[in-house]
């Protein structure tokens, strides 16, 4: 594994307007963290489908803008540009309503789209993307690469399947979950326990996958990795919305371990992440490096 500073990522799955009550704004997981190991140095490109309209078009610009390799989103003359209407509750929490057929669930891999992938360090995906086969049969063939391979569960009902998902975590080398997606998933394979970290064993023990992360909102996260468990309690800010703060997390965590970070320093950064994100409106705010070290340093005594 590249243990540089410059990782090679690739990002499969959906990129979409998320539509607030008052404005929309680009994201999608895997967009979101992309864009997030894009400002930590990787060298980060989307593989994803938008429709051949206006907001397919804002999408590829403001992507471009951002510093994303943009050729390996394809354009559908056949499909509109993903929307998701989120609706926030009075604590920040968002819930979505997905529309589809989208773009971004006919994605056909082109051949630039191939090699990149094909040179990438690190793949990440998630399971949204597969309630489509197109994009599905797309996702299985870039699994067949020898990227380092993280799987962000994003359950959205209705669609995924417990089969399908099974599937992505054996095929995975790191998985990311929320805690209320770790404990339906474990309940679905008939583990017989109850709390996080059983399950992360249990889990790690019936899909061979060795490293797993669990974000517990407000409550930090837990991180196993090469045989251990680290877990930092969370930092203290007011919510704006909670839209893209686990996928910051996702892409901190990921870009640090995998640049050879001692494993408590990068749950403890992930989470400082994560919890800004949350902080302020939208999926991918800016956040200055100083403002992330202030955080972990005012905040030392919960870790």
């Amino acid at each position: 594994m590249n243990n540089g500073k410059n990782l090679k990522a690739v990002a499969f799955g959906e990129v979409l307007w998320d539509v607030f009550a008052n404005e929309k704004k680009i994201g999608g997981a895997p967009l979101n963290v992309a864009l997030r190991m894009k400002t930590f140095g990787c060298e980060v490109a989307m593989i994803s489908c938008v429709g051949n309209d206006e907001d397919g078009e804002a999408i590829i610009s403001q992507v471009k803008n951002l510093g994303l390799e943009t050729d390996t989103i394809s354009k559908s003359e056949d499909f509109p540009t993903g929307l998701v209407n989120v609706t926030l509750n009075e604590r920040g929490s968002a819930s979505y309503e997905i529309t589809y057929p989208s773009a971004w669930d006919k994605i056909v891999l082109n051949e630039f789209g191939k090699k990149i992938a094909f040179d990438a360090d690190v793949l990440i995906y998630g399971s949204l993307v597969c309630r489509d086969e197109v994009s599905g049969k797309s996702l299985e063939e870039l699994l067949q690469t020898q990227a380092y391979k993280v799987f962000d569960v994003n359950l959205r009902k209705p669609h995924y399947s417990y089969e399908m998902l099974e599937k992505l975590m054996h095929l995975a080398d790191f998985i990311k979950f929320n805690d209320e997606e770790l404990l339906e998933i474990a309940d679905a394979m008939h583990s017989p326990y109850s709390g996080l970290e059983d399950n992360m064993n249990f889990i790690a023990e019936k899909t061979k996958v060795k490293a797993m992360c669990v974000t517990r909102g407000k409550h930090g996260a837990l991180l196993m990795w090469e045989g251990k468990l680290y877990e930092n309690g969370g930092y203290p800010v007011k919510v704006a919305d909670t839209v893209g703060a686990g996928d910051s997390f996702l892409a901190a965590l990921i870009t640090s371990v995998l640049n050879g970070k001692d494993p408590q320093t990068a749950i403890d950064f992930a989470c400082a992440v994560g919890a800004l994100v949350a902080e302020a409106p939208g999926a991918n705010p800016e956040i200055s490096n100083s403002r992330i070290e202030d955080l972990m340093a005012q905040n030392k005594s919960i870790i």
